[in-house]
Formats: structure tokens, sequence, C-alpha cells
């Protein structure tokens, strides 16, 4: 019911009991029910030569939510209002002493949770393996991070209840509910998260697949050839992330570019120097383009999917590599006779992952508004 009115606001209660084949009644009832909890309100519409119809809307600033990504390199902790507008960011180097990051994690939300009332749950997303059921990070690989309890520890700490979830599975449920159009009606995608390593989240039916122990969508790591430019984060030279993340990119540049420095050229860099019609960086991403049809065809082909997103700042870069990379899956699905999945950049730029986090609160407070 909030979701009818999330979504197609403002709508009358007669439009819900007709979409949702609820008696009006019932529709009254729940709407009462969210009306107390202060999650939406009502407005007068347009008469039609009759009475005015009453027309419900959502209370959007009513509940805040606070979101953190905890990335390789930087932490961004963010506090949002319902529908995602973010109304308040910090942003910090991500500490690789866990207890240190930790700590500067939750002296953020501490700070944001005294300065904003209302804040209705905590949720975090992390470049690694987590447990669906107890929000622990089994394992992040960049800081060889294991069993952290972080959300046991931030609800201990804030009395707040926290959601935890690897990066790619939060990217994708962000872009379920808050990103492009043409896919919050779709129920079955996956999103391909293209950074420092490569990561998938799949959405079948509406809801994050996540596998046995929260370890579904690690696509990063099938075996897609030999000799990549670089290892992927378990050592293999074999794995898709060795051949289509941001490090293989760069590493194909700097072989076009002898004598480059590592500190001289960053991803983004290089996106701009590709569209400044430097062809070294071009050809290095035309590259990585084919590498990472080849993985999303393979994806096709075995899962089906309705769509495809692709995430990260490579989305920047799309129109360079769209086209390489659509060609490349289409060649590789046409052999098989198989149906052909819809390819597309995310729309929710340097964000996605931390709408990722924000939307890990969204989507329970939207499924379970009203107690039983």
């Amino acid at each position: 019911m909030l979701n009818y009115v999330r979504e197609k606001e403002p709508i009358s209660r007669a439009e819900i009991s007709h979409e949702t084949l609820l008696q009006r009644s019932t529709v009254s009832l729940i709407v009462d029910e969210l009306k107390t909890q202060g999650l939406i309100y009502e407005t007068e519409g347009e008469s039609t030569g009759g009475r005015p119809p009453s027309l419900l809307r959502l209370r959007a600033a009513g509940y805040m939510t606070i979101g953190a990504d905890v990335g390789t390199a930087q932490t961004t902790v963010a506090v949002a209002d319902l529908v995602g507008r973010v109304v308040d960011r910090e942003i910090f180097d991500t500490n690789p002493d866990v207890t240190v990051a930790y700590r500067r994690l939750l002296t953020c939300i501490q700070k944001f949770i005294k300065t904003h009332p209302n804040v209705e749950g905590i949720g975090v997303c992390v470049p690694g393996l987590v447990d669906p059921e107890t929000g622990t990070a089994l394992f992040i690989p960049h800081f060889k991070w294991r069993n952290w309890a972080i959300a046991k520890d931030l609800h201990e700490a804030t009395g707040l209840p926290v959601t935890t979830d690897n990066d790619a599975n939060a990217a994708a449920l962000a872009e379920l509910w808050l990103g492009r159009p043409e896919i919050r009606d779709v129920r079955d995608f996956i999103l391909v998260l293209v950074e420092e390593g490569l990561g998938t989240g799949i959405i079948f039916d509406g809801q994050v697949y996540q596998g046995v122990a929260g370890a579904a969508g690690e696509f990063g790591h099938m075996t897609i050839g030999n000799g990549a430019p670089v290892a992927c984060a378990a050592g293999s030279e074999q794995c898709w992330e060795a051949f289509a993340s941001e490090r293989a990119t760069l590493a194909r540049y700097k072989q076009r570019r002898p004598g480059i420095a590592d500190s001289d050229v960053t991803f983004n860099k290089l996106i701009d120097n590709a569209f400044a019609r430097d062809q070294a960086a071009k050809e290095a991403l035309l590259e990585t383009a084919r590498y990472l049809g080849l993985g999303i065809s393979n994806l096709t082909k075995g899962l089906s999917p309705e769509a495809v997103i692709v995430a990260g700042d490579i989305a920047r870069a799309w129109p360079l590599i769209s086209d390489e990379l659509r060609s490349t899956v289409a060649a590789n699905i046409l052999c098989s006779g198989l149906p052909s999945a819809p390819v597309f950049a995310s729309t929710l730029g340097d964000d996605t992952r931390l709408m990722g986090a924000l939307s890990l609160v969204l989507s329970r407070k939207f499924a379970s508004a009203v107690p039983a």
C-alpha cells in the first residue's frame, strides 16, 4: 500500500483499491494506520464537477534513514528522507584497521542521529561477502577483514535496526527502488558493479537473490580467459574481474603509455582523457567493454534476465563503450539462439553504492510499514 503511494502519488483510495483488488474498507483501514504513523497525508484534488477527491501523498520527511557506504578508499555516510533525498553527508578515508574504521563510522552515525530526528534505521554496504541473516561481513578481500559483526555492533551502539549487505547487492536494490523508470517495473535483472573489483547483484522477482550465506552473485570470479592484465582480489589472472575491472583498464592504459606513474592517472582521469581524444585511453576502455560484454553474455545465457545494468564510474564512459559492449553481448548470444537482454548504464551516478545502503532501509520500511 505504501509503495503504491510512493510510486504513484498523488493517488486516491479508490485507485489503490482498484489496482490492488482490495476492498475499500481494507484500504481505508491501512491508510488510516499509515496516517497515524505519519507516513502519508491527504490532500484535496481537483474537482471534476462533484466533490473534490481526497488524494494520498507520502510524507517523505516524516522519517529519516542513515546509509553508510564503506568503500575500499573512502566511506560515505548520509542521511536521507523516505524517497532517498540526501539531506546531509560526510565522507572520510576508510582506515585499513577495522577497529579504527568502525569507531570513525560509529562517531559519524551517532552525530547524525543527534542532529536529525526520527531516524528509522541504518543501512550499510561493504565490498565483500555478507551473511544476510546476521549482517556479519564474513570477508572483505581488499582489507582482509573477516567476521566483522557490523550490524550487531551498530545496533547495540545505537538501538536502531541495522541492515548490511554486499555493495553490488545494495546497488541492485537501489536501481529497483530509486533507479531509471524502465527498471522499476522489471522483476528480474542483473546489476554489474565495475570498480576496483567487479561484483554483481541479482534481482529475482523484485527481491535480491542472496543464495547460501549471501554468496550468490560472485560472478566477478568466474573464469573467462587467461593472462589478464591484473590479478583479481583472490590472486587469479583468469577471473572476469581481472579482465573487466577499473584496475584492468588502468593496467591496459599503462601498457599503452609506458613510463606513466600510478599517481598520474586515476580511472576517472582515464575516462576524461578518452573523451579528450586520448587514443590509448579510449582503446583501454573499449577492450574492457569487450570483456564486460563477454561476461554479461554468459550471465544472460545462464540467468535470462529482463535487463542488465552496468554501474560504477564506468557509466560515465557509456557514450564511448556502449556500442562495443552491446555488440559483443549480441554476437555471443546469437550463437546460442537465446534472447538477448537490453543493457543499460546506471543513472545513479557516483552515489550508486550510497543509494544502495539507503535502499537497504527503505526496502525494509516499505515492505513492513504496518505492524502485524
